[in-house]
């Protein structure tokens, strides 16, 4: 499977795992209302930053395949800058939700209770428990293809259990009429939404401002190869960091001449050549292809 044949199967497993928990958040944000549960809330807000990050991730995604034939500084950058976004997101949440049930708790302790629906906000986990199963179904038959599908598999995986944490509660609150149980729950749930969010910020701060790793340009590169007497043309051009270097990787198609008189490793040179000199890259990858040799 090719690289872009992969990017394309890993983005419709996001799109389809976007779609489930999209269809799923809606009705949890019913639930949460009729329920009067501040960790139902809890769950659907992580579920929102959720869904904006799989949104923001596919719209990198289209770009990437619509305008870039690689994974280029510039997806990365977009990339970060979306994660930046996300994480944003999860902090202000989780904060809204600390602060109502904080708000829960010292109303709880001056005897200010507030009733839940229990049978709706377990009916409401159960359901969850459902689509986010599906969900990782989808992205767990695709999580060797894709970084960033395993990721998203993960985090799913944890609203699955975030699911079982909310139904447990509703079972707890039905047997003991403990309702401080719910406020309890939303804080547990926000505190892992805070600590995810405060890893992805940091990830992404780092990796947009203090990364000292820069791309070149691919259509440099690109000039800068097609000016060279032996190649006739240069596609799949692929720039990207490896551990802090710079590696370049192409399918540099012979002149029919050089074809014929066997040049192909003294374009090999003088592509490194120009690749050490112009761009400071020392390591490629490089194919040398026969002059009408057929590629897509």
């Amino acid at each position: 499977m090719t690289t872009l044949t992969t990017h394309k199967s890993s983005q419709r497993r996001l799109l389809i795992a976007l779609a489930i928990t999209s269809v799923f958040m809606l009705l949890q944000l019913v639930g949460a209302a009729y329920a009067n549960s501040l960790a139902v809330y809890a769950d659907a807000g992580h579920l929102f930053v959720h869904n904006s990050s799989l949104f923001i991730a596919l719209i990198a995604s289209t770009l990437a395949i619509k305008f870039g034939r690689t994974f280029s500084d510039g997806y990365r950058r977009l990339e970060l800058s979306g994660g930046l976004i996300n994480g944003t997101l999860y902090l202000l949440i989780s904060c809204w939700i600390l602060l109502q049930g904080a708000e829960r708790l010292f109303g709880h302790e001056h005897h200010d209770e507030h009733e839940i629906n229990t049978f709706v906000m377990s009916a409401v986990a159960s359901l969850g428990f459902l689509f986010h199963g599906a969900s990782a179904y989808v992205l767990y038959k695709g999580r060797k293809d894709s970084v960033n599908v395993y990721a998203v598999f993960l985090h799913t995986f944890f609203d699955l259990l975030s699911t079982i944490v909310t139904f447990v509660t509703s079972i707890v609150i039905h047997v003991t009429g403990w309702t401080i149980v719910d406020s309890l729950s939303s804080i547990l749930i926000s505190v892992f939404v805070l600590y995810t969010g405060s890893k992805l910020l940091y990830k992404c701060i780092k990796g947009l401002f203090f990364n000292g790793v820069r791309l070149p340009a691919l259509k440099k590169i690109e000039t800068a190869l097609q000016g060279l007497e032996h190649i006739d043309n240069v596609h799949n051009l692929i720039v990207k960091s490896d551990n802090g270097q710079v590696v370049v990787g192409a399918h540099i198609v012979l002149k029919h001449q050089c074809t014929l008189e066997k040049h192909d490793e003294v374009c090999r040179f003088q592509i490194e050549r120009v690749l050490k000199e112009q761009f400071d890259v020392n390591t490629s990858v490089l194919q040398i292809e026969a002059s009408g040799c057929k590629h897509s």
